[in-house]
């Protein structure tokens, strides 16, 4: 009997309604998404998503997206977790550091056992003002999302858990870039694997490799470009944002490919990243 796959799309869709009409014509079963706006009524009738609403809380922005696990086919079941904000969370809930910035539920395939997925968004922030800095960093927002996947793993070994999304941290900085925040962004692989969670890419061959390459990353990086700036297309697009973690145990029947050829792109300045789960 040949092997079930389970095909997921996880997509930064940057509040785009274009986004949701891609989505519907994928073969795919479910999408993990991120900064994603309300469908448009005639979309959200083929499609099945969790009730929360569309907001993503914090910092006093108006921010009408966030993370969704959408089911786009009858393949498999989906059973959404409900997330509750960290002071409204009881004990066995989950407890979510920002609302709106991830989302799970449990995946139960047509054969097979099932599983948790979860959709992940690392926000932008900004240091204290008493600092006088202007940086931006995300890896702050990322550490709270790896506190709150934390409720999702209830044993050492085991565990059936498939995370992705747009973290907006760089992977595998080399001699050209910055030895402080490439220490503080390996932070976050470390975390993740201490939990058991392997990252699974995407990662070359699987993606079209960034030309031309950019200066931070070694020749040997197989990262590949996921994000375009405003001053790029996705031809001359660099940098890798979105990442794909799963559990030891599950990491073997993961295939994970990033959709970043000029004609994959899609309508976002994120490009697609395919997961297929066996």
């Amino acid at each position: 009997m040949a092997p079930v796959m389970i095909k997921m799309i996880a997509w930064n869709i940057a509040r785009r309604e274009e986004a949701w009409r891609y989505l519907v014509d994928t073969d795919a079963d479910l999408a993990l998404l991120t900064e994603a706006a309300a469908p448009p009524a005639d979309v959200a009738r083929r499609l099945a998503i969790d009730p929360a609403p569309w907001r993503t809380a914090g910092g006093g922005v108006n921010r009408p997206w966030r993370a969704a696990v959408v089911q786009l086919s009858d393949r498999v079941g989906v059973q959404w977790l409900e997330p509750k904000p960290v002071a409204d969370a009881m004990p066995g809930e989950l407890a979510v550091s920002r609302p709106g910035t991830m989302a799970a539920a449990i995946v139960t395939p047509g054969a097979g056992d099932p599983f948790i997925v979860a959709s992940m968004y690392a926000p932008w922030e900004k240091p204290h003002a008493l600092t006088g800095s202007n940086w931006i960093y995300a890896d702050g927002s990322v550490h709270r999302l790896i506190s709150d996947l934390s409720a999702l793993i209830g044993q050492q070994r085991g565990h059936r858990l498939l995370t992705a999304g747009d973290l907006n941290i760089l992977y595998g900085y080399g001699e050209n870039g910055s030895p402080y925040w490439a220490s503080r962004y390996a932070t976050v692989f470390a975390r993740m694997a201490a939990l058991g969670l392997s990252f699974v890419g995407p990662q070359a061959p699987a993606g079209r490799r960034a030309d031309p390459w950019p200066s931070e990353l070694p020749g040997e990086s197989a990262n590949v470009p996921t994000f375009h700036t405003s001053h790029q297309t996705p031809a001359t697009a660099t940098r890798q944002l979105d990442f794909v973690f799963a559990s030891d145990g599950l990491a073997a029947r993961v295939r994970v490919c990033a959709l970043n050829e000029v004609h994959q792109w899609g309508p976002s300045d994120h490009c697609r990243v395919e997961i297929e789960v066996e």
